[in-house]
């Protein structure tokens, strides 16, 4: 199971690098995947999760960075590190490092946590 989850969560990361994020949601978030921020409350389904990523994505006015800086499997679990930076419509920006925890069941993300400390720049 591992060598499983391992190639598809790095199709997964690759999607993402190259500015496929919402694509790879589409093929690889189960339709019950529950997404939570550090912690707020879970988003559960994926129609909830898949309207954050859209809302959370149609804010940014400039992608400045995204890179996958480690990754790592363990079971059904992967996790990844990685730097995001961006310049939202606002005119506020953000230059997050974050950890992403995924458990993945059926070749399907089922569960994902993101990491991380905000750091919001105001216009």
């Amino acid at each position: 199971m591992a060598q499983d989850v391992t190639a598809l969560d790095a199709e997964l990361n690759n999607m993402i690098v190259t500015g496929k994020a919402l694509d790879a949601f589409e093929k690889f978030y189960a339709d019950n995947c529950v997404m939570q921020e550090n912690l707020d409350p879970p988003r559960e389904g994926k129609q909830a999760c898949r309207d954050y990523e859209i809302g959370f994505f149609s804010n940014i006015a400039e992608f400045r960075a995204g890179e996958l800086l480690a990754s790592a499997v363990g079971g059904d679990r992967s996790y990844s590190e990685w730097r995001f930076a961006a310049k939202l419509k606002d005119g506020s920006s953000f230059d997050n490092t974050q950890v992403a925890v995924r458990r993945w069941k059926d070749g399907k993300v089922v569960w994902e946590r993101f990491y991380y400390k905000p750091n919001f720049q105001a216009p």
